[in-house]
């Protein structure tokens, strides 16, 4: 029972030597964090992510836009092109978005 005590007493000590052995073996090895393969992998998945954000974003926007814009075109009908360019005007986000992942990725 005492010896357990000893240890429990020396836990802080010996946490922080072995996290300076643990960083010191990771420095030392010299390799990447992480494989190519891996990498782009994960690069990959962010962009289907970012994507699909965008996408997501752009719906919620579209929703209130078209209301309004088929409310407005209902009363004026010569608010047909205001309300075409207000309603395609977030999709604009996804193309961009699109853009980006390509020349990223």
């Amino acid at each position: 029972m005492e010896s357990i005590k000893q240890v429990i007493a020396l836990a802080p000590e010996l946490k922080t030597a072995m996290s300076g052995t643990a960083s010191a073996v990771v420095l030392q090895s010299g390799g990447p964090a992480i494989s190519a393969d891996a990498a782009r992998y994960l690069a990959g998945g962010l962009a289907a992510l970012a994507v699909g954000l965008s996408a997501l974003g752009s719906g919620f926007a579209e929703r209130g836009i078209g209301a309004a814009a088929v409310g407005a075109i209902a009363e004026d009908p010569e608010m047909f092109g205001r309300g075409l360019i207000l309603t395609v005007l977030p999709e604009t986000l996804v193309i961009l978005t699109l853009v980006t992942v390509f020349v990223v990725t």
